[in-house]
């Protein structure tokens, strides 16, 4: 008998730990929502050109799962406007690039939360495809050398006329922000990220003129959650 409820009392020790993990065990939290914002972006051109930041809109849908008190994943699906304005100081010439992307970031979800506010970080890769591109220009850019007083003089132009050459990019996106908590349900956010291209827009062979020409763009954005779950 004494054997008996020796080994009763060891099982309840070896089940009290998988109890007491059940009791704290989070609930997950699911959510599903909506984003939009603006968006300030230009090219890491190496040589590199005098550039302004080209400002833009984005607006996407994003889902949120997360099963840790302070940890979970946001995948989102985007369409950003990036690309570059050219800086010429002194002279009244303009020129800007709008590159349009749909964008798939997946990012690791860190958050510390009271009731009714949250801080968040955000982090992880992202990948996208140009689906669109326009120019913008009060010049000749296909034909600089008859435009009087155009700057050619120590500067790089090749870029006003490069085609294209990879619609695909990939880098990194990280970013901070506060979530507003209305009830168990609804939430908006404000987040700024900044995200970074590891692909060439343009050709880098050793024959082009440029050898690095990545993406980089700095987001603001307004988001609304819902929880489902």
């Amino acid at each position: 008998m004494q054997i008996t409820n020796k080994i009763i009392l060891l099982i309840s020790a070896l089940l009290a730990p998988i109890e007491i993990s059940a009791q704290n065990h989070y609930e997950p939290n699911i959510a599903i929502g909506a984003k939009g914002g603006y968006t300030m972006s230009k090219l890491a051109f190496n040589p590199s050109v005098p550039q302004n930041m080209q400002g833009g809109l984005m607006i996407g849908a994003t889902f949120r799962y997360a099963e840790e008190k302070n940890f979970g994943l946001i995948a989102e699906f985007n369409i950003e406007q990036r690309g570059w304005k050219e800086k010429y100081e002194g002279t009244s010439f303009q020129f800007n690039k709008q590159l349009t992307y749909i964008q798939i970031p997946v990012l690791t979800h860190i958050y510390f939360s009271s009731n009714h506010f949250k801080g968040f970080f955000n982090a992880g890769p992202e990948i996208g495809y140009m689906i669109a591109t326009k120019t913008s220009s009060n010049f000749d850019y296909n034909n600089i050398a008859n435009v009087p007083d155009f700057p050619t003089q120590n500067r790089y132009n090749d870029q006003l006329t490069l085609p294209i050459k990879n619609k695909f990019d990939y880098g990194i996106s990280a970013g901070a922000g506060v979530e507003w908590i209305m009830n168990r349900k609804h939430s908006f956010n404000l987040e700024g990220r900044f995200y970074y291209g590891l692909n060439n827009v343009f050709s880098s062979k050793k024959t082009d003129p440029f050898s690095g020409s990545n993406s980089m763009s700095i987001m603001l954005t307004l988001g609304y959650y819902y929880r489902i779950k």
